[in-house]
């Protein structure tokens, strides 16, 4: 935990005083081992970071000080557009789309999705900001992603990608695609990755249509949570 991230619910005394029970308590009190006067790197969640000093701590709460210096870091101008993982599989993509700075995620059904994946607890709002929460505190960063699920994959791709693409570049991670190559700049990229076994024929097909370039990242076959890191960072 790099960052600890400050809900508004935390603040007991205007904008400058925090208290916390629970895990970030645990965190602060048995890993990080601070006491009265120690200095932590805090942000407020969708909002600025800075230091917070401890003033207090026993067994069961912890207050701080807070003052806020710097805004957070600039977010990724990427949209990834993912296959359904298996549950495991996408808490571990969440947190690392997140610590690299991603903040829309679309997560689609495509024909190798089982549709027992779309019942999993894992997508329930609360599951997912956890995921959220781990990979902002790693990085450093307090902007919560926002994430979408598509459930269809025709009405999605035919009608809604199209306008989503126009005017930016949109690229497809496929095995037989062109070699990838770095974007240059700053400009917004959508990127599509399928599920573990690739997308189908017809699908690769249909993104085509829509506008999106199919593009390969080597000739190494990566599970899904390397893949997205890979292709992020060879992309941005």
């Amino acid at each position: 935990m790099n960052l600890i991230l400050l809900l508004k619910e935390d603040f007991i005394a205007g904008h400058d005083r925090v208290r916390l029970s629970g895990r970030r308590h645990k965190h602060i009190r048995d890993i990080l081992k601070s006491s009265v006067g120690d200095e932590l790197c805090v942000g407020v969640e969708g909002s600025r970071i800075g230091r917070g000093r401890v003033l207090a701590i026993d067994n069961k709460t912890i207050e701080m000080n807070v003052t806020l210096e710097k805004n957070p870091p600039l977010p990724l101008p990427l949209t990834l557009i993912l296959a359904l993982p298996r549950p495991l599989v996408l808490r571990r993509v969440l947190i690392h789309s997140t610590v690299l700075g991603v903040k829309k995620i679309i997560l689609l059904h495509t024909k190798r999705v089982q549709k027992s994946y779309w019942q999993s607890p894992a997508l329930t709002e609360e599951k997912i900001r956890e995921q959220f929460i781990l990979g902002l505190e790693q990085a450093k960063d307090t902007v919560m992603p926002e994430i979408q699920f598509r459930k269809r994959f025709k009405p999605f791709v035919e009608d809604e990608l199209p306008g989503m693409i126009k005017g930016i570049q949109a690229f497809v991670a496929h095995s037989e695609g062109d070699a990838a190559h770095p974007v240059k700049g700053a400009r917004p990229v959508i990127l599509v990755i399928g599920p573990e076994g690739g997308f189908i024929p017809y699908e690769i097909e249909k993104l085509k249509e829509s506008g999106c370039r199919v593009v390969n990242f080597g000739e190494r076959i990566m599970n899904l949570e390397t893949a997205v890191v890979a292709c992020i960072s060879r992309l941005m």
